[in-house]
């Protein structure tokens, strides 16, 4: 057995085992915890929404654990078992130029990735969202959502393809290097085009209407010095009863988007502190950080590439007899994440440290009992569990758990 394989193989194996390990020791977790509300949220949500976030959570932990199991399988069929190699052969007889062969290649091999997630997606937006009361989406609009990111997938990814498979054939050695700024621009690209033109083809964005709440809004933009490109609602009901709110967006073009949902449930001082934690992240600098770590990254991945699309044994030891410059970048972008899955853990702690800094500015500039009653609402409405396992938090959970969060915020109060 080639040695790459071996080690491809040990890694999987081993991702595989702590992933379901993980997802058991939350479900147990979860299922002990299920009959008694934590003594900081007994007098704000009763017995039966605890149970029910239990229960959801639960639900959503099974749908995982046979993701996770497929995931593996077909990951496995499209590398040692062939998959890539048939593809690739397939679109060589077709007599297209290499690059639009390389092109096509990357193209089918996310396709019937995308094709392997939707069962997974359909079950959990019609049988789990639906079972406990959040989905509001139809068959249609699924379909159609479904159809109209694949377009927009391949209208965003096609030239990608191209502009980084061209770089690799006619740029020398250090391709990996032009390549990596391609796709950063690429990157920078997409984010000031997401919220002006993808996003308002899936939903409708429209001004948050003159009043009250946009008067408080308005004056915590300018207690923050802040200049977004407007504030928004976004029409989330009309898929899930979930609610949230975001910024979108860099430089001038960012944006303030609230779930219509989110509106509804809570009230001005509360919206308040949600969009003065959101703030939170912009002045402490969490984006560019997130940013600067993610080129770093990238940087080091397309190194990597570089590095191993010159090796045989990479493609012999992932069960593709010739390479190409394609399918290396498609090995690549598949194998990748079972190596980089062990960083999971410093990633997400990394997230929950930025976000109780955004907890504690909004509490220095709005009212920090607000986030507080905001978060409850938003755990409760959103059948968040209150009692995850430590350890499946500390691997998964981008946000701290539910009772160190709100405890910090309590024992700081308003303090500066």
């Amino acid at each position: 057995m080639n040695g790459f394989t071996a080690l491809f193989l040990a890694a999987l194996a081993a991702g595989l085992a702590v992933e379901l390990w993980l997802l058991r020791r939350q479900e147990r977790h979860v299922l002990a915890h299920a009959d008694r509300v934590p003594d900081a949220f007994a007098d704000r949500i009763d017995a039966a929404q605890h149970r029910r976030a239990a229960d959801y959570t639960v639900a959503q932990l099974g749908a995982a654990r046979c993701e996770t199991m497929f995931g593996a399988v077909w990951l496995v069929l499209l590398t040692l078992g062939g998959g890539i190699a048939l593809l690739s052969t397939l679109w060589q007889e077709t007599g297209w130029p290499p690059l639009w062969q390389g092109t096509a290649l990357l193209v089918s091999v996310f396709a019937v990735l995308g094709l392997v997630e939707l069962p997974f997606d359909a079950w959990r937006t019609f049988g789990i969202e639906a079972r406990f009361g959040f989905n509001r989406t139809t068959t249609a609009q699924f379909v159609k959502d479904r159809l109209l990111g694949a377009l927009i997938g391949l209208a965003v990814g096609v030239p990608l393809a191209l502009a980084v498979l061209w770089l690799m054939a006619r740029s020398g050695g250090l391709w990996w290097l032009y390549a990596w700024a391609v796709w950063m621009g690429f990157a920078l690209l997409m984010s000031w085009a997401w919220p002006r033109v993808i996003a308002p083809l899936f939903n409708r964005f429209t001004p948050l209407e003159p009043g009250p709440v946009r008067d408080r809004l308005e004056g915590l933009l300018a207690r923050c010095g802040f200049r977004s490109d407007g504030m928004f609602v976004m029409d989330g009901s009309r898929r899930s009863s979930h609610g949230n709110a975001y910024f979108t967006g860099f430089g001038r073009s960012k944006r303030i988007v609230f779930f219509d949902t989110l509106l509804g449930t809570l009230s001005p001082a509360e919206i308040e502190a949600v969009l003065a934690h959101e703030l939170g992240h912009f002045r402490r600098r969490h984006v560019a950080k997130r940013l600067a770590l993610a080129a770093a990254a990238t940087l080091v991945g397309f190194a990597l590439l570089g590095w191993a699309s010159a090796q045989p044994w990479f493609y012999a030891g992932l069960g593709v007899p010739v390479g190409s410059d394609a399918v290396a970048l498609a090995l690549f972008l598949l194998v990748a994440p079972v190596f980089t899955q062990f960083l999971r853990p410093a990633g997400a702690w990394l997230s929950r440290r930025h976000e109780f800094e955004a907890d504690a500015f909004a509490a220095e500039y709005a009212e920090g009992p607000a986030l507080v009653r905001a978060l409850v609402k938003l755990y409760r409405d959103n059948a968040s569990t209150l009692t995850p396992d430590p350890l499946y938090s500390a691997w998964h959970h981008s946000h701290p758990p539910a009772l160190a969060r709100v405890a910090r915020l309590e024992s700081r109060g308003n303090a500066p």
